[in-house]
């Protein structure tokens, strides 16, 4: 009879542990950039937060953080982050707002880089992305292992954009140097930018030259709201790996299904043309000399020479 109640007993709490979300998938986040960096995670509306919400990675430790099977939310990095002399904990990018490590319910302050994911959503897969629609502050790779179903690909901006951001969306420190990249949303608050009001749909939504500046660099990052199908991607039974500052040499290589996956990581080069107007006015002075230079990804390591007149627009070539 004890037996029995034994057995009885142990069935009821697993039941327990798989109603209650117990069952659990793994995010390894690996901090490859010169700095150290504070991930932040924010559960969606209704999700419980999980046991950490922020924390500090110093350069080139990892750490893992597991969610419930059913978890959904997003996470980013922090830089550039301090304490002050009454021990507010604040950060130039990416912060929070809660004045601790720990996020505690608070989002990424715009710009930065975010990782979104919903797991165990439709038919069971994982969905997931990078983006890039509230701004740029950190390279990301997000790559899923072990997984089955879906595409199961490796996704991110693995391009260092601080520097090449467009004049007018550049977030600069006080010491001079540049943290961050704006949306065009966040730096003029046109609705056709933010995708709100009249353009509140995919119908009338378009790309800008801005976004059109993330999707060249980044080809799998949202660029903006809409950018849906050419930016989302699906696994199932999958760990993943979050990456900040991923070495371009090891990035490369975009996916273990490689047919699933059509875009590159990235646009291994690009043309910078120099005139007279910014982004938003659409195009260069015909007065200013056009000035080009490339960008070129070798080895892993990045070779910007730059020449300009005054704002900057791109295109990939």
């Amino acid at each position: 009879m004890a037996r029995g109640n034994r057995f009885i007993a142990l069935i009821s709490f697993l039941l327990i542990l798989n109603v209650s979300g117990v069952l659990s998938v793994t995010f390894t986040m690996i901090n490859k950039c010169s700095q150290t960096v504070w991930p932040g995670i924010l559960s969606s509306a209704g999700i419980s937060p999980l046991d950490t919400t922020g924390f500090a990675l110093q350069k080139d430790e990892s750490r893992i953080v597991t969610v419930p099977t059913s978890w959904s939310g997003r996470l980013w990095g922090r830089t550039h982050c301090s304490q002050d002399s009454t021990g507010k904990f604040s950060c130039i990018s990416g912060d929070c707002g809660s004045g601790k490590v720990e996020c505690s319910g608070g989002g990424a302050t715009p710009p930065a880089t975010l990782a979104e994911f919903t797991l165990n959503g439709a038919n069971g897969l994982d969905f997931y992305d990078v983006s890039l629609v509230d701004g740029y502050n950190l390279p990301m790779l997000v790559v899923p292992e072990g997984g089955t179903g879906g595409n199961c690909s490796t996704t991110g901006c693995v391009v260092n954009l601080n520097d090449l951001c467009p004049t007018d969306l550049k977030v600069t420190s006080e010491e001079g140097s540049h943290v961050a990249c704006k949306s065009a949303c966040e730096a003029f608050g046109d609705p056709q930018y933010c995708c709100s009001g009249a353009y509140g749909n995919p119908n009338t939504c378009k790309p800008s030259a801005y976004s059109e500046f993330f999707k060249n660099a980044c080809p799998r990052a949202y660029s903006y709201a809409y950018d849906d199908g050419t930016s989302t991607f699906t696994c199932a039974s999958a760990t993943y790996v979050i990456t900040f500052c991923p070495p371009l040499s090891t990035s490369k290589k975009a996916t273990k299904y490689p047919e699933a996956a059509e875009l590159p990581l990235y646009n291994s080069t690009m043309t910078y043309l120099g005139g007279g107007e910014s982004l938003e006015d659409g195009g260069v002075s015909s007065s200013s000399a056009m000035r080009v230079s490339f960008l070129q990804f070798l080895g892993g390591a990045v070779s910007l020479f730059i020449l300009l007149s005054s704002s900057a627009i791109w295109r990939s070539i």
